[in-house]
């Protein structure tokens, strides 16, 4: 293949692979290309290759792996760097660049848009500072409100709403700085006006301080609550008291009209530990939960017991954890000086991060793995900006500015989409990611 470049330039001897379909693939045999080739001139190759077997190729971008790791710099720098001959045929293989191939408009909300979960296919739940939730039916349309909060809305989460014969009925947990949290349950079918508004069929009490973050059991018999009075709350989910809930049903008076369709429920249990505000828990595992904290921790719990088995101080205040990657056992955290870490629980004998990705400027607010991916997650930060990661490179692959203030929360949607919310009062979708 003869490509014009600079007499100057050394060359080395490349072959190319893909495990892409068909469509994608170029012949294998050796070529010689420059040495001072980036991603980009490398995807050029490719599309080159590409339509010179199908004259109606449009070009795509690419990126590229040499054992195993993403190339982020020059082909002769990151041969040098990684200590690889240039004297061998480098086996280089492609795959679909992470990028995203559309930008929705955005849906606009009343106040900051706070919370986001993009965990069922057919919608999107927002919660926002206006105190309300929302259910969207992608980015057009609203079709339900979820009334009643008195404050601002910090997390929500939809529960597993196992037993419903209703497949269109989902259950869903909100958290609020009016220091509760409600349980709702919804047809997300039955709205013929949009949108639809719908009250709490259960009010959970018993926080001394703002909810900051909610988190459902796979199971769904049960949520956990992390709050500013430093404490976990774990909460059950059923709606009555048969099975033994300490939830008992009050009569309230609403605009003058007795309403009795609404119960209280009271924590099962607390988990003590943490000395500030719990920010962030997880509930991956029926006996686990993970939590992070403002006193710079980072925690997994024994629900049973209710102590904490693990604790890992990374000397930052933490705002978000997730769990997955690896065999679903990597811990990803952010926090207040725009370091994404990334640590092994696995490994014994260190607390150290097993990766560190610093390009945000400022606090991260929120950080998510994809949920069929080792490799991939997705960040958002006080800095406007939603980035796209891959262990196998230091460099965030892809780089969204849908917001124009500080992004609050991310989420994958669909998995081939992320769907975020901020203080620009914006919930954005960025769509049609090549991830499988």
């Amino acid at each position: 293949m003869d490509m014009d470049t600079d007499e100057n330039v050394k060359r080395v001897q490349v072959r190319f692979r893909t495990q892409l379909e068909d469509q994608f693939k170029v012949p294998t045999n050796a070529i010689a290309i420059p040495s001072d080739l980036t991603r980009l001139g490398l995807s050029s190759i490719i599309n080159s290759l590409l339509k010179a077997v199908d004259s109606d190729w449009e070009a795509e971008p690419f990126d590229f792996l040499i054992n195993g790791e993403l190339v982020r710099m020059p082909l002769e720098e990151f041969l040098l760097v990684k200590g690889i001959s240039a004297e061998k045929v480098l086996e280089i293989e492609y795959i679909k660049a992470i990028v995203p191939r559309k930008q929705e408009e955005p849906s606009l909300h009343d106040d900051w848009v706070s919370a986001v979960d993009g965990s069922n296919p057919g919608f999107v739940l927002t919660g926002c500072y206006d105190g309300f939730g929302r259910i969207w039916k992608g980015a057009e349309t609203c079709t339900h409100m979820l009334q009643g909060h008195s404050g601002a809305l910090t997390s929500l989460c939809i529960i597993n709403s196992k037993g419903s014969n209703n497949g269109n009925s989902i259950h869903v947990a909100t958290a609020s700085k009016d220091r509760t949290l409600r349980l709702w349950q919804v047809d997300t079918e039955d709205a013929k006006n949009h949108p639809a508004t719908v009250s709490a069929s259960k009010v959970l009490r018993g926080h001394s301080a703002a909810v900051e973050c909610v988190s459902s059991q796979k199971s769904g018999d049960m949520v956990c609550s992390g709050s500013w009075d430093s404490t976990i709350n774990l909460w059950q989910t059923s709606l009555s008291d048969v099975d033994g809930d300490l939830s008992s049903f009050k009569k309230r008076k609403t605009n003058g009209v007795v309403n009795d369709s609404q119960s209280e429920g009271e924590a099962v249990s607390t988990l003590v530990g943490h000395t500030n505000c719990v920010s962030s828990v997880l509930w991956p595992e029926a006996e686990t939960i993970y939590s992070a904290s403002w006193d710079h921790s980072i925690r997994t719990w024994d629900v049973e017991t209710g102590t904490a088995t693990w604790s890992m101080f990374c000397g930052k205040v933490l705002n978000y954890i997730d769990v997955g990657g690896e065999s679903s056992a990597l811990v990803c955290a952010g926090g207040s000086d725009g370091m994404l870490r990334i640590w092994d629980p696995r490994r014994p004998g260190t607390l150290a991060p097993v990766y560190q990705f610093s390009s945000h400027t400022n606090w991260i607010s929120a950080c998510k793995w994809h949920n069929k991916s080792w490799f991939n997650l997705v960040s958002a930060s006080y800095d406007g900006k939603v980035m796209l990661w891959d262990l196998r490179t230091a460099w965030p692959l892809s780089v969204i500015d849908s917001h124009s203030d500080k992004v609050l929360c991310v989420d994958w949607w669909k998995g081939n989409s992320v769907v975020s919310g901020g203080a620009d009062s914006k919930m954005c979708i960025a769509s049609e990611i090549p991830l499988k």
